[in-house]
């Protein structure tokens, strides 16, 4: 899988002209890596934050009297932009097929959950489903954009990644319990610990710049979990959609939602998986790799790392040029 498109590999080169000459050692080394990470999340999210940047700006000044609803002006956009992402080489095709899997998707469980009072969009529109506004299932799809984007951005691989049918197993159940659970017994509970589970072992190793890091999958859910439920108190504020309760005025959303957050993350993450199958770790980086202890004033930023072209080990040797080895250190304090 190519990890950029043609107009990202240009940015990438570009990027690389003024990063190759920064630190790579000691603080400023480990703040190049981190500011890095943060301008790729940045990009990886570059769908689902535009939308969410329409969400807050038509909060803010959308026209009462204007001729096109608030609602219908959002799908447009977001059929507006997903054109011009695949016009101008910042998406790749596949990614549009897994924004519109999630499209279905989520307006699915959108016109089901609605009609049981899970919540409410208190705005008309013409484009919609019964009483669902039809931009309501790209915010699904900015998840699934985010995922199939990050996972190419950052070269993700896995170890102890679990068989893939039993990972979709996992995703129908999780999928059928968000219906069956107005109607029976709520499973969540029982489907965090087959989640935990299948996942246990599992290590995403990825890379951010002159290194890659690595971390626990179910760590990585998690995170992400938190982020959308951040996103997710934005887009009641802005009315995008609303919760009981939230009729007279703007409450947070309980924090008790970030568990189904997480297993829509699974949901997620698994239909991904579909369109971009999970890369082993290398083998020669496997084989290869040695533990070796990191000096104390170079902070790792995801417990373990690797390097590329130069390897940073203990007390500044530098060895193994062209090799990958692992390299584990603690957190920074």
């Amino acid at each position: 899988m190519r990890r950029f498109t043609a107009v990202e590999a240009r940015i990438d080169a570009a990027a690389h002209a003024v990063l190759d000459h920064l630190p790579d050692g000691g603080f400023y080394g480990a703040l190049v890596e981190f500011l890095v990470f943060g301008l790729k999340q940045a990009w990886a999210c570059l769908f689902g934050g535009a939308m969410l940047a329409l969400i807050i700006a038509t909060r803010l000044w959308w026209p009462a009297d204007a001729g096109l609803a608030r609602y219908d002006f959002l799908f447009l956009a977001a059929v507006a932009i997903q054109v011009a992402m695949l016009a101008l080489k910042l998406e790749k095709p596949s990614e549009a097929k897994v924004i519109l899997i999630f499209h279905v998707v989520g307006t699915a469980m959108e016109i089901f959950k609605t009609s049981a009072g899970s919540w409410a969009y208190p705005e008309d529109c013409f484009f919609r489903i019964e009483g669902v506004p039809l931009f309501s299932g790209f915010m699904y799809a900015a998840v699934g954009s985010y995922l199939a984007r990050v996972s190419r951005i950052f070269d993700m691989r896995y170890s102890n990644y679990p068989p893939l049918w039993t990972t979709v197993v996992l995703c129908l159940a999780i999928y059928v319990n968000f219906f069956a659970h107005h109607f029976t017994v709520d499973l969540r509970y029982g489907l965090f610990a087959v989640t935990a589970a299948l996942y246990f072992r599992t290590v995403v190793h990825y890379r951010v710049f002159r290194f890659r890091h690595r971390m626990p999958l179910l760590v990585g859910f998690l995170l992400v979990a938190l982020f959308i439920w951040f996103a997710e108190n934005i887009g009641t504020w802005s009315r995008a959609w609303i919760y009981p309760g939230q009729h007279e005025s703007w409450t947070p959303v309980s924090i008790q939602k970030l568990g189904s957050w997480y297993l829509l993350m699974i949901i997620s993450f698994v239909l991904v998986t579909l369109v971009h199958r999970p890369q082993p770790v290398e083998r020669k980086a496997q084989s290869g790799s040695q533990a070796v202890e990191a000096p104390n004033d170079f902070p790792g930023l995801v417990g373990g790392v690797d390097k590329i072209d130069d390897v940073l080990v203990a007390r500044r040797d530098r060895a193994l040029l062209g090799e990958e080895i692992e390299v584990d250190r603690p957190l920074p304090e």
